[in-house]
């Protein structure tokens, strides 16, 4: 089992950082995304005791089942039944029919989610790439786990299809949880959530993700002929938002139109919002 080193750190940033949906799966992840936010309370009722940020509970929920309710979150099997699949016979106390809640406890609790202190976007996808498996990275680093990067530009195709067996041509059906978490990001999440500190003896807490590499310069026509307009897409548009997306804690979508979160960010740059927005008055 690979160690989080400074080195993994990175590369797992750099990718984050660079992380594009696919626009053919853009409205497949846009779903999932939405269905996470329909149901930001309960998993915060759930997270929130286990010092677990509510967005990694809700993209472990949709990776392992299917963001269903009626099922254990630790494999999709129903919460009618203990568990059957790997981790089979959880949870260990009580009797079926489980709730949700009491569920998700065990699986994120049998997982250790509530000793893992670093919940950095790297401590992040280290937890999740470890709690599927590092069987890509050790044997097949030509792919970029699908568990993570599926319908992203790091992923294309290559995926175990059973325990132990591989298939170069098989391609993942399933939302990325990086994928999901970076709509999320997109829309703001990751910035309106309060950061989770570190569990005692838990190791270190979060940690910022620098720039990616030198900062490529922005459009030549900012500040002039870029203007606020959440309702169309701009010339330079997408330029603007790539070039922003290189600081850390900024995620835009890459499409053009310059609502209030391209406004926001432009001002975190440049110290002010672009022209046309309403709170630049």
């Amino acid at each position: 089992m690979p160690s989080l080193t400074n080195a993994l750190r990175a590369e797992y940033q750099q990718l984050f950082d660079s992380c594009q949906i696919r626009p053919e799966r853009q409205a497949e992840v846009d779903a999932a995304a939405e269905r996470a936010l329909g149901q930001r309370a309960r998993y915060e009722a759930v997270a929130q005791p286990l010092g677990v940020p509510w967005y990694v509970v809700a993209v472990v929920h949709s990776l392992e089942a299917s963001a269903r309710f009626d099922a254990h979150l630790h494999n999709g099997d129903p919460l009618t039944a203990r568990t059957v699949h790997v981790p089979a016979n959880r949870p260990p106390s009580g009797s079926p029919p489980f709730s949700w809640e009491a569920s998700a406890t065990d699986a994120l609790q049998l997982a250790r989610y509530d000793r893992w202190g670093d919940w950095s976007l790297p401590g992040i996808l280290f937890k999740w790439e470890s709690y599927n498996g590092w069987g890509y990275r050790n044997h097949h680093p030509e792919v970029k786990s699908p568990y993570l990067w599926s319908f992203t530009n790091h992923y294309l195709r290559g995926k175990y299809v059973a325990d132990g067996t591989f298939s170069a041509t098989a391609v993942s059906k399933q939302v990325g949880a990086a994928a999901l978490l970076r709509r999320l990001a997109e829309k703001g999440v990751l910035a309106d959530t309060p950061p989770t500190g570190p569990v005692p003896g838990s190791g270190p807490g979060p940690i910022p993700g620098p720039v990616a590499g030198p900062i490529t310069p922005p459009p030549a026509a900012v500040p002039a002929r870029l203007h606020y307009d959440p309702d169309h897409v701009a010339p330079d548009g997408i330029a603007l938002q790539r070039f922003l997306n290189q600081f850390p804690d900024i995620f835009l979508r890459e499409d053009g139109q310059l609502g209030p979160r391209s406004s926001e960010a432009f001002r975190s740059v440049f110290g002010q919002y672009l022209q046309g927005d309403p709170r630049a008055a």
